[in-house]
């Protein structure tokens, strides 16, 4: 495992017991980007470093009995408080690294991902293997439940022009990834930007 990955699960780890008590309010955030992938009955959907599993009833309800959802996550913590929850009834959890997938050639319909381009470590290259398993014209959503303001002045921190998830980096970065952003929205009550997959 290299020592991104290793960070990522030291960092993850540490906070999977009392995740979801940390931030009890998000539910309604995740459940109306998740409405926003406008997903149809009996597709094939993966939340990508699922973590608690937060984005999975939403998904689940989206996609319906018929639908597919996957929850993929490094972290065996992470994982095990999905379950915790009661939130592996709603997909199916696999412990994999999200820049490696067990998954087919474009298996999927769509990827949702919250608070997921910060940890990538190699955000170009793994943003194309996320593009790798959604078919032609799928979707992919990039969503944290508070922006990007919001988010650096709760960690005491400042936004830096270099910030990824800033609409003039996160574009062409996922434009040379293969996705085309469709749209953009930054907000203190949520950041979520949402592309479709180029042939």
């Amino acid at each position: 495992m290299s020592d991104d990955h290793t960070k990522v699960q030291e960092f993850f780890t540490a906070r999977a017991a009392d995740w979801d008590a940390r931030f009890p309010d998000d539910g309604p955030a995740y459940r109306a980007a998740v409405a926003e992938l406008a997903l149809r009955p009996g597709a094939s959907v993966l939340d990508a470093g699922c973590g608690t599993g937060r984005a999975l009833p939403a998904l689940r309800d989206a996609v319906g009995p018929s639908g597919v959802v996957l929850g993929a996550d490094l972290t065996p913590a992470m994982l095990e408080a999905a379950t915790h929850a009661g939130r592996h009834r709603d997909g199916q959890l696999v412990r994999a690294d999200v820049t490696r997938l067990p998954l087919r050639t474009q298996a999927l319909d769509a990827v949702f991902g919250a608070g997921l381009v910060a940890h990538l470590p190699d955000p170009a290259k793994n943003l194309r293997e996320l593009r790798r398993v959604v078919r032609p014209g799928g979707l992919l959503a990039l969503f944290h439940p508070i922006g990007r303001a919001a988010l650096a002045a709760r960690q005491g921190r400042q936004i830096t022009p270099e910030d990824l998830r800033a609409e003039a980096n996160l574009g062409p970065l996922l434009e040379g990834s293969g996705w085309r952003m469709t749209s953009y929205v930054d907000e203190d009550a949520r950041f979520l930007a949402l592309a479709v997959r180029q042939d």
